[in-house]
């Protein structure tokens, strides 16, 4: 069964690691398909809300950047009910009000998770492009497969790449879940689309934070990266991290985790 067919079958689906933008169009439409055919639960779990999927999400479930990990660890601890002794005991020890708090997504919001999947007779976790790049990905890699073998969850995986490193691991001894680092102040997402823009598309919030406005030009300064960029304002867009749509680009901004932590200079003209 093709992973659209999958999708489109399931009556319980939770959404990790990805925008699903314009160009996870036929994933999005599958989606959809789910919710008008089984009526779906669908929870979809994201630093930036997507406005375009208001209508289909049941539950919204923001984290912070950057900690896919701990937000991985909650699924863990929420959906694994029978397992062996070593997972247990890992399920046992988490900090789970440490990684609830850091992560800004509450324990009561699995919990709510949990109880709509009970009647779901197709559940299915979509894996998104986001955690491929995470500084803790050998980690993600062995959280994903242990839910895998000890939930009923289908495991779609939207990078193939990413699908071979989870389909071949072994190794199910986990790790303590590392520290959450903060990401404050200015923060771009590199959205991967089919087309680069000139655009960094922005909702008034991040205007406010980065002192800019609608069609100023700026410079993001990361490390040794300087890039130009021309500042939209998305009425649609919530919250304080702005999106740069990057196809491929040698800069050091928008080379491994998908989330900058940038400074923004805005240009003299």
């Amino acid at each position: 069964m093709s992973k659209k067919e999958l999708i489109s079958k399931s009556d319980f689906i939770l959404c990790l690691g990805t925008m699903l933008s314009n160009n996870k169009e036929e994933v999005r439409n599958s989606i959809i398909e789910s919710i008008a055919k089984t009526n779906a639960q669908f929870i979809y779990m994201h630093p930036i809300d997507n406005i375009d999927l208001k209508l289909y999400y049941t539950q919204f479930i923001k984290y912070e950047v950057g900690s896919e990990e701990g937000i991985l660890a909650l699924l863990l601890d929420t959906f694994v009910k029978q397992s062996n002794e070593q997972i247990q005991k890992y399920i046992n020890d988490l900090d789970l009000g440490y990684i609830s708090a850091e992560s800004s997504a509450g324990e009561e919001e699995f919990e709510e998770a949990y109880e709509n999947s009970l009647n779901a007779k197709v559940k299915t976790l979509i894996i998104g492009d986001d955690l491929i790049e995470h500084p803790r990905v050998e980690n993600i890699i062995k959280l994903i497969c242990v839910i895998k073998k000890f939930t009923d969850f289908n495991i779609i995986v939207l990078d193939e790449k990413f699908e071979e490193k989870i389909n071949s691991c072994n190794n199910l001894d986990l790790e303590e879940v590392e520290d959450l680092k903060s990401f404050d102040g200015t923060i771009v997402y590199r959205l991967i689309e089919d087309e680069s823009t000139q655009d960094l598309i922005a909702s008034q919030s991040f205007a406010r934070i980065a002192k800019v406005a609608n069609n100023d030009k700026v410079y993001l300064n990361y490390k040794n990266s300087k890039v130009l960029k021309t500042i939209k304002i998305d009425e649609k867009l919530q919250g304080t991290i702005a999106i740069a749509k990057i196809t491929d680009c040698d800069e050091e901004i928008f080379k491994d985790y998908r989330y900058k932590q940038v400074k923004i200079q805005k240009v003299d003209e």
